[in-house]
């Protein structure tokens, strides 16, 4: 939690144009109102801190005023390029998720552009979208919460539940989940539930799981066995499937060892929930997990209806 302080809020009427100060803006559910960036998008509200304005004014070689890079918010007390998608600014009544770091330079269309050859805006700005709406007065103080994912490991396994061997592969998920994390320096909260083979158990811990974590990772039960439940009591839960990932990842590793074949995980969304369904064995853990990490963010961001292509 950094606190952060609002320097000036500005508007203006025309796109590519300089912003206005003025004593307080109100934020609707379409960003700032009277603003020309205000409507149903993702780029609601932008923001650009004083250090970022400052360096740039020492390379331009003039004074540069708030809102001359077109941001309704201009504030001082971090860095806003260190900020990533989903994480959040509270000010006052007012509730802003950030939806977007820099974006494409307008070039001749941008007024401080066609003064100075050169935009901060694309590089060092940041752009939110509107959680809860208010008045944001120049001057008030607020806080900047980065996003903490919450991730949810549930093994199902009779003799690991009774104690006679260790969860080695829900283990593994821990680890391979906190270090894709750890490399996006992302913050993260990572709980483990350790379950014995019943389906019951499963369904209502994945009822109760649903919404309330970013993701949901089983371990165990996918196989063709008496007791490989795990898809058939998940499935009719999911509200949309994501068959590719698993089928990729079962021809991917199946090619060499044709057992892969066998496994019926399964991948799908439950309100804004990823749940995957995996199999038992550590080795199938890690295949599996180094598939998923590299579509995770981008599974992450379309669930929250964020275009960060």
């Amino acid at each position: 939690m950094i606190t952060i302080t609002i320097d000036s809020v500005n508007i203006s009427e025309k796109k590519g144009t300089v912003k206005l100060a003025v004593p307080h803006i109100t934020i609707n559910e379409n960003g700032v109102e009277h603003d020309a960036h205000a409507g149903d998008w993702h780029r609601q509200v932008s923001m650009l801190s004083t250090e970022s304005i400052a360096k740039f004014a020492q390379q331009a070689n003039r004074v540069i005023k708030p809102g001359e890079f077109a941001e309704n918010l201009t504030i001082t007390g971090m860095n806003l390029i260190n900020t990533a998608p989903l994480d959040t600014f509270e000010i006052d009544d007012v509730v802003l998720e950030v939806t977007q770091i820099g974006k494409k330079c307008h070039g001749d269309n941008c007024a401080i552009f066609r003064e100075v050859g050169n935009c901060v805006m694309p590089k060092e700005g940041i752009f939110c979208r509107v959680i809860q709406g208010g008045i944001i007065a120049s001057g008030v103080q607020g806080t900047y919460l980065p996003k903490v994912f919450k991730v949810h490991i549930i093994t199902l396994s009779d003799r690991a539940s009774k104690g006679i061997y260790p969860d080695r592969s829900g283990q593994r998920i821990q680890e391979m989940t906190e270090l894709y994390f750890d490399s996006k320096r992302r913050k993260h909260q990572i709980e483990k539930t350790l379950i014995p083979d019943d389906p019951k158990m499963l369904e209502e811990l994945i009822n109760a799981s649903a919404n309330n974590y970013d993701i949901v990772i089983t371990t165990g039960g996918t196989g063709i066995g008496p007791k490989d439940f795990t898809p058939d009591v998940v499935k009719p839960l999911l509200e949309k499937e994501i068959p590719g990932i698993m089928d990729m990842i079962r021809m991917k590793y199946g090619q060499e060892k044709p057992n892969a074949l066998i496994s019926r995980s399964i991948a799908g969304v439950i309100g804004n929930t990823l749940v995957f369904c995996l199999p038992g064995s550590v080795k199938a853990v890690e295949e599996y997990m180094t598939e998923i990490n590299k579509v995770l963010e981008h599974l992450i961001y379309m669930l929250h209806n964020l275009d960060t292509h």
